[in-house]
């Protein structure tokens, strides 16, 4: 049997522009975890170093979907290019105002500038796909591959983050980062070929946002509370092998998390699958679920490892039938925008789960951070059954429905 993957990354430009996203995309698996250790060496507040990385978080998921509307609208490569670099100078920034311990206000500024600029790069991959691929199993394969080298980057880019943060120095992280953000998205965005067509807007042109869809707006918030499960197990990691004396080991064991994401991934978009979608995603966040909340049991590092691992095998798939769904619920002209908004819901929950957990951390112990993971859950679960009649109606293509945004 030919290489499904193979098949794909021949087309025209495909391996190309996807290498180089997926270079523009590894920051953000270091960015969160860099945050955080840096600021905890340096101040030795969980707290403030789980708030500052929410901070970043939450500027991206409300400037993220604003500045995907711009690129349906005026072009990838003219709207992220100035914005990239702004967002490279912002970690500059909060590199700078941590090692000088200047004001507290000013590592908030600098995480807000950040988040504001960096968009969501991933989403942009994705709507490069639609325009080159030639039928929906194409597509259902080139989104696998996307969120299996999305959790590759959460393989490498923890243990990269740690590794420089507790080798080189506590800022390592933040400052690689800016250098492969801007490497990476130049490397990308100048890549014009395959650059989808902006939409030219008329007065009959597409007019609000994508969220007064009601199956969106569940399938946002159901990525919102996945979103927490991850942003509070980020924190509660640090803290946990903080806490067994091995710091070094927190990158290692999210790598080993994000490690069964990747090859789940690949293996489910490798086969043809027939059921409705809508159904595989219910089962995926349940499974989550239920993994995520075997992290309270776990005592030692190797029976954590061997949970995450296991538990990650449910990321990937859940993740690729969200996307999938997008193409269902908003019109193609507003995919960027459609795609964006699922980052951004994770994004927002990490914002929520590493800001919870570090708060409870810091008067308690890492059982309280995952705690959050296990409330997380049990809400992206009890989402996912509220949303599943709108998400059913539109995975099954009834005519009666056509998108709304």
């Amino acid at each position: 049997m030919p290489n499904p993957y193979r098949q794909i990354l021949a087309l025209p430009g495909a391996l190309a522009f996807s290498a180089a996203g997926l270079l523009a995309r590894f920051p953000v698996s270091m960015l969160g975890i860099s945050i955080v250790l840096m600021l905890a060496s340096l101040t030795g507040s969980y707290g403030l170093a789980g708030t500052v990385s929410a901070t970043f978080v939450v500027a991206q998921a409300v400037c993220a979907p604003q500045l995907a509307r711009l690129v349906d609208r005026h072009g990838q490569a003219r709207v992220m290019l100035p914005s990239i670099t702004v967002s490279a100078v912002g970690m500059v920034a909060l590199v700078v105002a941590a090692v000088t311990a200047a004001p507290t206000w000013t590592l908030y500024a600098s995480a807000v500038l950040i988040g504001s600029t960096i968009g969501a790069t991933g989403a942009l991959v994705r709507a490069r796909w639609t325009g080159i691929v030639r039928t929906p199993r194409e597509l259902h394969r080139a989104y696998s591959l996307e969120s299996a080298l999305d959790e590759s980057t959460f393989v490498l880019g923890p243990v990269v983050a740690t590794a420089l943060a507790t080798s080189v120095t506590p800022w390592a992280g933040v400052a690689a980062a800016a250098v492969i953000v801007v490497v990476g998205s130049y490397a990308f965005l100048l890549q014009r070929g395959t650059e989808p067509t902006p939409v030219v807007v008329t007065t009959h042109g597409p007019r609000g946002s994508v969220m007064r869809s009601g199956a969106m707006v569940g399938l946002v918030v159901v990525f919102m509370f996945v979103g927490g499960i991850f942003g509070a197990t980020d924190v509660s990691v640090v803290a946990f092998t903080a806490e067994l004396g091995s710091p070094g080991m927190a990158g290692v064991l999210l790598g080993v998390f994000s490690l069964g994401s990747v090859i789940a991934g690949l293996l489910y978009g490798a086969k043809v699958w027939t059921g409705p979608a809508w159904r595989r995603f219910l089962l995926g966040v349940l499974v989550l679920a239920v993994g995520t909340s075997l992290f309270l049991l776990a005592g030692s590092l190797a029976v954590m490892a061997a949970v995450m691992f296991v538990t990650g095998f449910a990321i990937s798939p859940t993740i690729i039938n969200g996307n999938s769904m997008v193409q269902h619920i908003v019109v193609r002209h507003r995919l960027t925008e459609g795609l964006t908004w699922l980052s951004t819901g994770i994004n927002f929950g990490v914002s929520i789960g590493s800001s919870a957990a570090g708060a409870l951390i810091d008067s308690g112990s890492s059982r309280g951070g995952f705690t959050v993971v296990l409330v997380c859950g049990v809400l992206a679960v009890l989402t996912a059954l509220a949303a599943a009649p709108m998400i059913r109606r539109r995975d099954h293509g009834d005519p009666a429905h056509v998108p709304d945004a």
